[in-house]
């Protein structure tokens, strides 16, 4: 059984790899997911070593074992990565929902004619509640992000890239920690 301590990072876990699912397809095959130790520690609450971390992880990937098959964790320094077999592919794609949310931000996203205006209209179908930032700091034109964390907490991040637009979802704690 899983540590309540680790909820929050299987979430992520889970999350992520969704979202490739609604971006690319589900395939049952291996996705390496990495991670900065200070995101992970975040995750945990916690402010462990690397080598703490192999730690709390390998008791992470055995507690997750009957969801997401048997993880292999390995890492350089500091950055670690979280392989997911096949199998915890099939679960995420045959047991987690795809959110109405995250779908139709992606199907248009996607879309060569996306212009911020379209995805501010995804937004605002989800909630009324919606912050909107143009971003100075020259690497993201604009922080989107649903101010109640419903229906989810991510920052959106969001690119305008000549004829299509790009975006990096983050966690509200790694937007803050990386001081975008």
């Amino acid at each position: 059984m899983l540590a309540e301590k680790y909820r929050e990072l299987e979430n992520n876990v889970i999350d992520t790899l969704k979202e490739g699912q609604i971006k690319l397809g589900y395939s049952p095959e291996t996705v390496r997911l990495y991670y900065p130790l200070e995101s992970l520690n975040r995750f945990l609450k916690e402010e462990c070593t690397v080598e703490q971390m192999e730690e709390r992880l390998a008791e992470f990937a055995a507690g997750v074992r009957g969801t997401l098959g048997d993880m292999k964790i390995s890492h350089k320094g500091s950055r670690f990565c979280l392989a997911i077999p096949p199998e915890g592919m099939k679960y995420v794609h045959a047991h987690t929902e795809e959110g109405e949310f995250l779908v139709s931000f992606i199907r248009t996203i996607e879309k060569h004619d996306c212009t911020i205006e379209k995805l501010l209209e995804v937004f605002s179908r989800d909630s009324k509640k919606v912050h909107v930032e143009e971003m100075r700091d020259g690497e993201f034109d604009y922080l989107v992000y649903f101010e109640d964390g419903i229906p989810d907490g991510y920052r959106y991040c969001i690119t305008e890239e000549g004829c299509h637009m790009t975006y990096h979802r983050f966690s509200k704690e790694d937007y803050e920690e990386f001081g975008f």
